[in-house]
């Protein structure tokens, strides 16, 4: 797999970014990588990266997050020490950034540190099973909204399309055409698909997915009603 020494990892809100940011930055300590993952989400106090901290701490990965992350104080604001990730050009970071526009913001005070260096990957965390994107037209308009707020433009994509603790080999098979119709529109290409590790060994003959992942960080989403794209 093909490295930058930055990776952004954004979305809708839902979509799966911080487990995904996780187990990445954990597959890049496992290559022996001095490996830092910073937390840029001030508006979803809910599901962090510090949920995993005691994981990447065991596993050598270094964790920059909010003063009161994982408490019952709301302060929608970001260490002083998250500049690292852009400035410390000895380490490989990982960003987490938080759902949506409103999320991205936080990220356009590092785009001009990240765009004169050019060597990072944005990568548009996609779910078509989540409400607000099922369908390529839907995720595009949330990815725009994206760009535009962060100054930043999208690399690439990554189908994290999944139901959770549901999800099954059908699951991420019916999302292949939203992918490619979603690639196409976009203009970008599709940098991995992910699945949970059980998952994803029963679909090594069917395609390639680069990322396995550790359980689900997010409870089981069912359909709303609407059907898949395609």
């Amino acid at each position: 797999m093909d490295h930058k020494r930055v990776t952004l990892f954004a979305g809708h809100y839902g979509s799966g970014k911080t487990n995904i940011a996780v187990n990445y930055a954990l597959h890049l300590a496992s290559e022996g990588k001095k490996v830092c993952i910073g937390d840029l989400d001030i508006v979803n106090p809910y599901f962090r990266t510090k949920d995993s901290e005691a994981e990447l701490k065991r596993a050598g990965v270094e964790l920059i997050s909010p003063q009161f992350a994982n408490s019952n104080v709301d302060l929608p604001a970001l260490p002083a020490e998250a500049y690292r990730l852009v400035e410390d050009k000895s380490i490989f970071a990982i960003m987490d950034i938080g759902g949506d526009d409103r999320g991205a913001y936080a990220l356009g005070r590092y785009a001009p540190a990240l765009l004169a260096e050019n060597n990072f990957r944005m990568a548009f965390v996609a779910n078509c099973y989540r409400p607000l994107t099922r369908t390529p037209q839907e995720a595009m308009e949330v990815m725009e909204e994206i760009q535009q707020a962060c100054g930043i433009r999208f690399t690439c994509i990554v189908n994290n399309s999944n139901l959770g603790a549901e999800t099954t080999e059908e699951t991420l098979t019916q999302s292949q055409g939203f992918i490619q119709e979603l690639c196409r529109l976009s203009g970008l290409p599709l940098w991995m698909t992910t699945a949970q590790a059980d998952v994803a060994a029963k679909m090594e003959n069917v395609f390639p997915l680069q990322l396995q992942k550790k359980p689900f960080d997010l409870p089981p989403q069912k359909p709303a009603g609407r059907p898949l794209w395609g």
